[in-house]
């Protein structure tokens, strides 16, 4: 990916879900006016999700993922069917493709799953050039699903334009229009960033919410000053006046507070990214679960990167180090890493998610939706690691 293009996480991601072979790769080439998709007769031919970045006029950055067919009853069909059900949770626009005949009792069910979940649902009635009744199929699908399909065909091009005014139309209501300093910041404000350059961000490199962070500041019409918390006092020093906001890794949390300058707000990277990207009120609410954390307490955290533990890890090391200080050495951590988050969270007392910044919103939310409906507290490392540290009443949101 070059410097210029949007992040994954960033693109509205467009899901395409329905029976295996029923035209949804097919789907994605006429949308796109490219071969973005493998296309073959052969049942099962998309095995896991594939995930294809483009632009799309007139809705922008998207990704579409071609998921494999809910239908799948070959040896790893549980398998490629679960893999559809995690797509689905990234989904922020789901087009559901209905064969030209046969029943509807799974469609059925993934247009509920959808609804229930506050996901746009298009639905579109494929291979028109094949089916000989589309009327009278569309009136079945109505009746069983309540959607009105769109009557298409990739091979044609029947209804793709209106499939593509269909999408634009669902997009979320300010889907791309929010911004990660949010309410922070003004046009103008000098805003200090700490950045520790350590075995997290090896020589050369920054990481990509420190990145996106200083994009998005820049777009805000501000001044942006970086240093490393060695160098804080230096960086003061060197300001005419207090910087309006800064904004440190969490890591350094209680470091950057006891030096923070009269009428300075500090957040986080972190915490900014909880915001953006989850629901920052239900991690404040989450992270009032460490003070209850005991001996006999279970933790799960949850990272978004998968990558190999390093010293110093914060989410294998450091947050255990500090909750185990907090509630006791016998308290229980485990860590999950990319989408393996468990489906059960009622073994733990806590869970803690990373900054996510891989993850795009709908992703977020659907783990903080699961966490909810199970009764079960969740939070966000930046929240936890000011909680855990005593200043999490002194962090601007």
């Amino acid at each position: 990916m070059s410097l210029n293009e949007t992040p994954r996480a960033e693109r509205l991601h467009i899901g395409l879900f329905g029976r295996a072979n029923s035209g949804k790769s097919s789907l994605i080439n006429a949308l796109t006016g490219q071969e973005a998709a493998l296309v073959s007769d052969v049942a099962g031919t998309t095995a896991d999700p594939v995930y294809k970045a483009m632009e799309l006029h007139p809705v922008g950055p998207v990704v579409f993922l071609d998921t494999a067919g809910f239908d799948d009853k070959s040896e790893l069909g549980a398998l490629r069917v679960e893999g559809t059900r995690r797509a689905a949770e990234k989904t922020d626009i789901a087009i559901l493709v209905f064969p030209p005949e046969g029943e509807l009792s799974a469609e059925t069910e993934w247009a509920a799953f959808f609804r229930e979940r506050g996901v746009p649902v298009i639905a579109a009635l494929g291979k028109q050039d094949a089916a000989g009744r589309p009327a009278a199929r569309a009136a079945e699908i109505e009746a069983a699903t309540g959607l009105v399909p769109l009557l298409i065909s990739a091979k044609t091009g029947e209804g793709i334009p209106s499939l593509r005014e269909e999408i634009a139309r669902h997009v979320p209501a300010g889907y791309g229009a929010g911004s990660i300093t949010g309410r922070l910041v003004r046009e103008d404000d000098v805003v200090l960033l700490v950045m520790p350059q350590d075995i997290q961000a090896p020589k050369g490199r920054l990481i990509l919410p420190q990145v996106q962070t200083i994009r998005d500041l820049l777009d805000r019409q501000c001044t942006v000053v970086c240093t490393t918390a060695e160098r804080l006092e230096k960086a003061y020093s060197a300001l005419s006046a207090p910087p309006a906001l800064v904004i440190t890794d969490s890591q350094v949390f209680p470091l950057v507070h006891r030096s923070l300058p009269k009428g300075a707000r500090l957040t986080s990277f972190s915490v900014l990214m909880a915001q953006y990207k989850g629901d920052i009120e239900a991690f404040l609410k989450g992270a009032e679960a460490i003070d209850s954390l005991n001996e006999n307490s279970h933790v799960l955290i949850a990272e978004a990167c998968t990558h190999a533990p390093k010293e110093e890890d914060i989410g294998r090391v450091k947050l255990p180090r500090l909750l185990r200080k907090k509630a006791g050495e016998g308290l229980s951590v485990t860590v999950v890493s990319g989408t393996d988050f468990p489906e059960d969270l009622s073994p733990y007392d806590l869970v803690i998610h990373c900054g996510a910044c891989m993850f795009n919103r709908r992703y977020v939310l659907s783990r903080v939706q699961k966490a909810e409906e199970q009764g079960v507290p969740i939070t966000n490392y930046g929240v936890a690691i000011a909680k855990l540290s005593g200043i999490l009443d002194k962090i601007s949101f």
